[in-house]
């Protein structure tokens, strides 16, 4: 322990080390880990007219691989915010990229329409599930000043996953069809995700700093912070914490309307007459906005008010997406994608910098773990009622509205969230 003090103290000497915090190393690892995971995950919007046609289905029973998905999701990440606070990021992430690997291969090897729902469901909710935990929980133990930014690096991977692979899909299943695409992704995401993995480290303790790169004069390398030490909740108290609560439905109502989006935008807008590439297109520019989102709202998080921030963006957000009842020009969809990116990257910022600020970072990876029940139970039941509805009217028009809803609801419910840290027992 000594010689790894005056190691570390060196370290901290040394004008290198002043330039270069190890948790920008992180953030990196996680930006190219977690743009192939949700870069993988948007991509069921791209192949979904593709497993519609292959297997005859209906859009509701379409959507509905991606509800299965949704609900082990919520078991994916229960699990891995327990682990992950025990055995770190590296061994999580690698797992995960394991199974993305292995979801897409086996997804385009599949002959029955019933072997999807456990390929592109189960195995997926086990390679993305925990995608949110991962970022949210490693980010908030490395940094404290510069967390609100930290937050929007490591958050905009899912934009540039988006942004990248699913236009690359959409091209790739007009050279190579859908089947030899998807296990092209698969082995893609396996080479990416697994050299990004052995970057991580749960804390800066392991590097014999603390957060922001500070040295820790006061604490013994490997160590806990009196923050992360006391107040460990056990779920009982945790559920007794209205912030808990509030935050739980902002992530439903969120996902509710958001994975609606992400998993039905592509069909609508090849139903109403644009390519499959002009189609898959949009999903590139919400993905691209999302980045912008997610580090605007990051940089303005240290500085402004998180709360201001969530209900701006979804005044914003209720009004693009009504807008899609009306909008019939590419132009139209493209302005919705920019709009909805920088929205919903900006809000789902400002909610994960709230939880840093609420929540005890000793056993994050727990609570993160039970709030993303929220999550994809929202996500499960908001594109299975899109394709419901679509399947009944013909049109997405009605689930457009209720989308919008929703949205209006997530404002209401922002406002009950509570600036203090412990509001529990």
């Amino acid at each position: 322990m000594q010689s790894q003090l005056e190691e570390s103290s060196l370290l901290h000497l040394s004008p290198t080390h002043k330039r270069i915090f190890y948790g920008w190393v992180i953030v990196a690892a996680i930006v190219a880990s977690s743009s192939i995971v949700m870069g993988a995950n948007s991509s069921f919007g791209v192949f979904f007219k593709s497993l519609e046609e292959a297997y005859g289905l209906t859009r509701a029973s379409t959507s509905a691989i991606l509800s299965v998905r949704m609900v082990f999701n919520a078991v994916a990440a229960f699990v891995a915010g327990w682990a992950i606070d025990r055995y770190g990021p590296r061994k999580i992430v690698s797992m995960m990229g394991f199974f993305i690997g292995l979801s897409l291969v086996l997804t385009g090897l599949t002959t029955e329409s019933w072997q999807i729902f456990i390929t592109y469901g189960l195995l997926m909710s086990a390679g993305s599930g925990a995608i949110f935990v991962v970022v949210t929980s490693t980010v908030l133990h490395w940094f404290n000043r510069k967390r609100g930014l930290a937050l929007g690096i490591a958050g905009a991977g899912g934009g540039i996953g988006t942004a990248a692979i699913s236009p690359l899909s959409a091209f790739l299943i007009g050279s190579l069809q859908w089947r030899k695409s998807i296990i092209l992704l698969g082995g893609f995401s396996c080479l990416v995700v697994l050299p990004a993995a052995q970057l991580l480290k749960k804390d800066p303790y392991e590097m014999g700093t603390m957060p922001d790169g500070e040295f820790p004069d006061d604490h013994e390398a490997g160590g806990e912070t009196t923050e992360t030490a006391q107040h460990r909740l056990s779920l009982r108290q945790l559920f007794l914490m209205k912030n808990f609560w509030a935050i739980f439905f902002i992530w439903f109502v969120m996902a509710f309307s958001s994975f609606f989006i992400m998993t039905h935008i592509v069909p609508h807008a090849l139903d109403i007459g644009f390519s499959p590439v002009e189609s898959a297109s949009i999903l590139s520019v919400i993905g691209v906005a999302m980045i912008g989102g997610r580090l605007g709202s990051g940089i303005l998080s240290d500085r402004v008010s998180t709360k201001g921030i969530a209900i701006v963006s979804s005044l914003v957000q209720f009004a693009a997406i009504l807008s899609l009842v009306w909008a019939r020009e590419l132009w139209m969809l493209y302005l919705f994608g920019i709009v909805h990116g920088l929205t919903f990257g900006s809000f789902g910022t400002a909610i994960s910098v709230l939880i840093g600020r609420i929540f005890n970072l000793g056993d994050i990876g727990k609570t993160l773990g039970v709030l993303e029940v929220g999550i994809f139970t929202g996500g499960a039941i908001g594109p299975f009622l899109g394709g419901l509805l679509f399947d009944a009217n013909g049109s997405y028009s009605l689930a457009f509205v209720i989308m919008g809803a929703a949205v209006l609801l997530r404002i209401f419910i922002v406002t009950l969230i509570k600036p203090s840290k412990m509001d529990g027992p």
